[in-house]
């Protein structure tokens, strides 16, 4: 199992963004903390600052809609060009029909999970995604300490995308660092958001090498 790191700007220094991104551009996706001040206390980017992202990055964007009315909002993003698109469970009134949307746009299509949100109620809908996103922190603001709480969902989460013999990514995001990195991966995720790990290092990409050299150790 091969593990991708996909590196969270919004840790990054926004004032430069494009300089931020090369930073990272030995990581596999930029991801794209999108957040609108409804569904989450905080307010990041909109469209046309994704757009822009878009534009100038050296790797594929991974949008994380943190944000109300998915079902009609989440569509923009595949639209501006986001190789995936995560939206929340919590936000989507009919996620089925979400996915198959963005998948005709031609992005990724990604389900995101609370902590607090279980799995189980998606299990048989599983083969209509590209990847869940495990969240282990509360979304909404970056560099809050990891929930050890939600590493048996991502366990179960694994077990159910195995028990169905689909091809479908796992994302954690939340807390991940050198220090937790063991724990996410051995609960079976094999995509891994970092955002004050890799942008508060001195260098980022050896914050990416080192964090991929401590999750090989892991694979399964």
């Amino acid at each position: 199992m091969s593990i991708d790191i996909n590196p969270s700007i919004l840790s990054s220094d926004f004032s430069d963004l494009r300089g931020e991104l090369t930073k990272i551009s030995t990581a596999d996706m930029a991801h794209i903390d999108v957040m609108d001040n409804h569904f989450v206390p905080n307010l990041t980017f909109g469209p046309p600052v994704v757009e822009r992202i878009q534009a100038i990055s050296p790797i594929p964007l991974d949008a994380h809609l943190m944000i109300a009315d998915a079902d009609r909002n989440a569509p923009v993003y595949a639209e501006i060009g986001c190789a995936s698109v995560t939206f929340h469970a919590e936000a989507a009134a009919a996620p089925v029909r979400l996915a198959r949307e963005l998948r005709r746009i031609g992005a990724k299509a990604s389900l995101a999970l609370k902590p607090a949100t279980p799995i189980e109620p998606f299990i048989d809908l599983l083969g209509e995604f590209d990847q869940i996103l495990i969240m282990t922190v509360e979304p909404g603001f970056g560099g809050q300490k990891f929930l050890d709480v939600c590493l048996p969902k991502i366990t179960r989460t694994r077990e159910a995308i195995s028990a169905a013999g689909l091809e479908i990514k796992l994302q954690v995001d939340g807390g991940v660092s050198a220090a937790t990195i063991d724990r996410v991966v051995d609960a079976g995720a094999d995509v891994l958001v970092a955002g004050s790990a890799v942008y508060g290092a001195d260098d980022a990409a050896a914050a990416i090498s080192e964090l991929r050299t401590l999750a090989a150790a892991h694979t399964h």
